[in-house]
């Protein structure tokens, strides 16, 4: 029976990476796209399936920043598959980033210099807005829509004979600072794409402890800081252009600038071959290359701890309920009105 595996995110980027990855290794897979715009996912579907014709390549479409669309293609996997093998929560996304030029300006003459360019960390803010849900974009798009995702799909996931695995691409720029249980939507902060990052940590340290004894597991994993739509927000194609001669030279000191999407996809490709109940859920995995361009794997154990990971799982919870209370209200009231008329 063909493994299958369910990437969000696939149409670009390093969800596309990814798929191309998996399918060079094993192009006996099932893989179902998880896509926002269908367009974009029906063509790449088609050049998945005309470099490997074996493959089973299939689309769902999703907005993970939208739960109704996300309760949809819920419904829609669970008529059509039986279990998932695993799932890549891998769309993301970073609206209206702004780099801090006074902090990169004295970061370069500190002795954190290597950390700063590793990690972007005190470089960039991002703007946010609030979606049709109510919520913070980036916390629904990179966390919560992903959370009601999974917890639509535990009849799929969870088959302790059997385990499943959950892939999260986190990043890393999650810092403990940027993340507060009070404010786990960040809407008074101004990086919301490191906030998120981090709670997608905790998220995954708590799912494990509640969901490996039903045979699920969950791991964290860094692309390093590859060119891809999320990078050219930062600064436009023709700029990292210009400075890619420094990055290759800065690339034999740290070793987060994978640069392409293919090498940033090294540490999520390991995980998949990896055995999920062999695996420490308190370490993130992070790919890196070399300067002389040799991709390889580095483990970080993440700055958490349980309690916190616990905590913020409880809140998630207590939201999921409150929203599908709200949801359960709007459709009564609609049933009502359309009776009236």
């Amino acid at each position: 029976m063909r493994k299958v595996v369910l990437i969000t995110g696939a149409s670009s980027g390093i969800g596309l990476a990814l798929c191309k990855r998996l399918l060079a290794e094993d192009d006996e897979l099932h893989l179902c796209l998880a896509c926002r715009n269908m367009s974009k996912a029906e063509a790449v579907c088609a050049a998945l399936l005309a470099s490997h014709p074996t493959a089973e390549v299939t689309i769902v479409q999703v907005d993970v920043s939208n739960l109704q669309s996300v309760f949809q293609a819920s419904k829609e996997l669970k008529q059509r598959f039986q279990r998932l093998d695993c799932i890549y929560l891998n769309a993301g996304i970073m609206p209206n980033p702004q780099l801090n030029i006074k902090a990169l300006f004295f970061g370069l003459f500190s002795r954190k210099v290597i950390h700063m360019f590793s990690t972007a960390e005190g470089l960039l803010t991002q703007g946010d807005k609030i979606t049709a849900d109510g919520l913070q974009e980036v916390f629904e798009t990179n966390v919560f829509g992903h959370f009601i995702l999974i917890r639509e799909l535990e009849p799929l996931l969870c088959h302790s004979d059997n385990p499943s695995q959950l892939i999260w691409t986190s990043s890393r720029n999650a810092r403990k600072s940027n993340f507060s249980l009070e404010d786990f939507q960040h809407s008074k902060g101004k990086e919301p794409y490191s906030s998120s990052k981090y709670a997608t940590d905790l998220l995954s340290v708590a799912l494990n402890r509640n969901f490996n004894q039903q045979g699920l597991y969950s791991n964290v994993a860094c692309p390093g800081t590859a060119l891809t739509n999320l990078t050219y927000g930062i600064l436009p194609p023709f700029i990292w252009t210009l400075l890619m001669p420094a990055i290759l030279l800065l690339r034999f000191f740290a070793n987060a600038f994978t640069l392409t999407p293919y090498n940033g996809t090294e540490a999520l490709v390991w995980l998949f071959h990896q055995k999920p109940e062999s695996l420490n859920p308190l370490i993130k995995y992070l790919s890196a290359t070399t300067g002389f361009g040799r991709n390889y794997i580095m483990t970080q154990k993440m700055d958490l701890d349980e309690d916190t990971a616990e905590k913020f799982y409880q809140k998630l919870l207590e939201l999921e309920k409150h929203i599908r209370v709200t949801i359960q209200r709007t459709d009564n009231q609609a049933r009502l009105s359309g009776s009236c008329l």
